[in-house]
């Protein structure tokens, strides 16, 4: 007969983090503390003096001493590419080793879904073009068995990775995929067109998109050099797709303006009016320019009348300098596009650098000129005064001084002969940071201002794409270590840092689920060991499909990451866990 010994079940957790400072993520003082992981999800939480949330009776099949060492929930990156990383590998890096536990792909509104087998050149084409992702890691890397958005969301399903993916359904493919050539030609689309446009959509939130992203970016344009299909995809267009996100319930409309023109406001307004019409939220990329009229203040006067009206619209803001990294193992540099550059440009490096060191090529290399002047790149690569070496550890708010322009003028040369010798540096490897945007006044103080800005969210880190060109996944170390630690004014404190990194970005997702150590949440933390956290500078790896070339950025500091409740990393080290999943669609907070 059974009884009542009056004695508690004993709990076994599968992780017990005891003693950490936990940073909650909602901005709230940090405090010691235990945290306790049962079956993917954090079930208590206790603070020193004794107070907890759920209890701590029983152990832990491991436990993991946090003194001394913050305790966060998992990163949140709203913007990355990971759209074919996610499909050929099982780690989302450079971001998870940063911390970030959920990736949010299909940005920008390029991506491999819908596609039809006929269109797999034109979204290579596309991807290739915007995102920087060589042709071949591509043809190589995607195995195409999907034609259908619901289709490639299964292919994502079936996968195991590191971190958590969710996706936006990208507009230009969802164009081709219905008008076919007339897509690709950005031909206005046909009542027909926006019809299956809305169905489609409504079909892409059934299955689980986020919502869906387009880019209006003059400078978004495909290998081949037209623009993107969406680019100049009218009112009605936008229109059609996001009453076909609200007839499946509703998601995030995300969107690039062209930041690089000034009178980019008609665009964004023709999004804003559309996301009041239908009722559904907006996050847009914001650049903030180095110098000249600030654009930028028109944009968010834009945002507070928009959310004084109801709406619910945040902009997002990259917090170090938007640019590239460029040097002669990578996609650019201040001589790529000259003829006696490219007549070596397919040496060997060490072979090239013997050939770049010889007085006689230097000599013609300076004295020629590019092939095409009025290409965006070049004016990307010789923006000197912009231009600054990348040393390690990397300074990504460098002082002016120490431009390729200011280094040329303090040697009495010219700003290409100073670059040509900084690119040999050390044996060829030396990189060059290009701040092309939110360096305002040579300066990251207007950023200081945006990110406390409850209607600016943290964007732009551009994991899986851009791959000889940028290395921004990393923004969530240099958040802790530059914006928290090392600057020397307009600190953030950790808690409003981990904040911008978590519960924010979590909650314009509409991923309720995470971003907090709270009873009941997705067990995604970090423990990281802030005063040793170190960011690296970036190093190019061949591990990409076809050995296809990528920019890789490590950090130190951080003990642990855990994806729903297992562990992913130690101490910069992967282990062999893969408990990251497809998010499908929106998730509620827990309770």
């Amino acid at each position: 007969m059974a009884h009542d010994s009056g004695v508690a079940p004993v709990t076994t957790f599968d992780i017990c983090i005891r003693n950490g400072t936990i940073v909650d993520g909602l901005g709230g003082e940090p405090f010691v503390g235990d945290v306790a992981i049962s079956d993917g999800v954090i079930t208590a939480v206790s603070r020193a003096d004794g107070t907890a949330v759920g209890s701590f009776d029983g152990g832990a099949r491991r436990e993991i001493d946090a003194t001394g060492l913050l305790v966060t929930p998992g990163f949140v990156d709203l913007h990355t590419h990971y759209d074919g990383q996610a499909i050929w590998s099982d780690r989302m890096t450079p971001s998870s080793a940063h911390g970030v536990t959920t990736a949010v792909m299909g940005n920008c509104g390029v991506g491999f879904a819908p596609c039809r087998p006929a269109d797999h050149e034109v979204l290579v084409d596309v991807m290739a073009g915007v995102e920087d992702i060589p042709g071949v890691v591509m043809v190589d890397g995607l195995p195409w068995t999907w034609e259908t958005f619901p289709e490639f969301m299964e292919a994502l399903d079936a996968g195991r990775r590191d971190i958590d993916v969710a996706a936006f359904l990208p507009h230009s493919p969802l164009r081709v995929y219905v008008m076919g050539r007339r897509g690709v030609d950005r031909e206005p689309a046909t009542p027909e067109d926006l019809s299956q446009m809305r169905k489609l959509a409504a079909e892409a939130i059934d299955v689980g998109a986020l919502g869906f992203a387009s880019s209006r970016l003059t400078i978004h344009k495909t290998e081949s050099g037209h623009p993107i299909p969406s680019y100049d995809a009218g009112h009605d267009e936008i229109e059609a797709i996001a009453r076909g996100v609200d007839d499946a319930g509703g998601g995030l409309i995300q969107f690039v303006p062209d930041l690089v023109a000034g009178d980019y406001e008609p665009a964004l307004q023709t999004v804003f009016d559309v996301a009041a019409d239908v009722g559904l939220p907006v996050t847009f990329t914001l650049a903030i320019g180095n110098a000249g009229p600030a654009f930028f203040e028109n944009a968010l006067t834009m945002v507070e009348k928009a959310n004084a009206n109801g709406g619910d619209i945040t902009a997002q803001v990259f917090p170090r300098p938007i640019g590239l990294v460029i040097g002669l193992e990578l996609s650019g540099n201040p001589f790529v596009m000259y003829p006696s550059y490219r007549e070596i440009a397919d040496l060997p490096l060490a072979e090239r650098v013997a050939e770049m060191r010889k007085p006689e090529v230097r000599e013609r290399i300076l004295n020629d000129k590019p092939a095409s002047d009025g290409h965006p790149l070049m004016f990307a690569v010789q923006a000197f005064d912009w231009i600054f070496p990348l040393g390690d550890p990397p300074d990504y708010e460098p002082d002016p001084a120490n431009s390729i322009g200011a280094r040329a003028k303090a040697r009495g040369v010219s700003p290409q002969e100073e670059a040509y010798d900084r690119l040999l540096d050390d044996d060829g490897h030396a990189m060059l940071l290009v701040t092309l945007a939110n360096f305002r006044d040579a300066s990251l103080d207007t950023i200081a201002e945006l990110v406390r800005r409850d209607d600016v969210v943290l964007g732009l880190g551009d994991g899986g794409a851009h791959y000889g060109m940028i290395c921004d996944a990393s923004f969530p170390t240099f958040m802790l270590t530059h914006w928290v630690r090392d600057r020397a004014s307009g600190r953030l404190t950790v808690a409003e840092a981990v904040r911008e990194l978590t519960s924010a970005p979590a909650r314009v997702a509409g991923l309720a689920d995470r971003g907090r150590i709270a009873v009941g949440y997705k067990a995604d933390l970090n423990i990281i060991d802030h005063d040793a956290m170190r960011l690296h500078k970036p190093t190019v790896r061949y591990d990409l499909p076809a050995r296809g070339r990528r920019l890789d950025q490590t950090a130190d500091g951080y003990v642990a990451t855990i994806v729903s409740g297992e562990v992913i990393a130690e101490n910069g080290v992967p282990t062999d866990a893969r408990p990251g999943r497809l998010v499908r669609g929106r998730q509620h907070a827990p309770g």
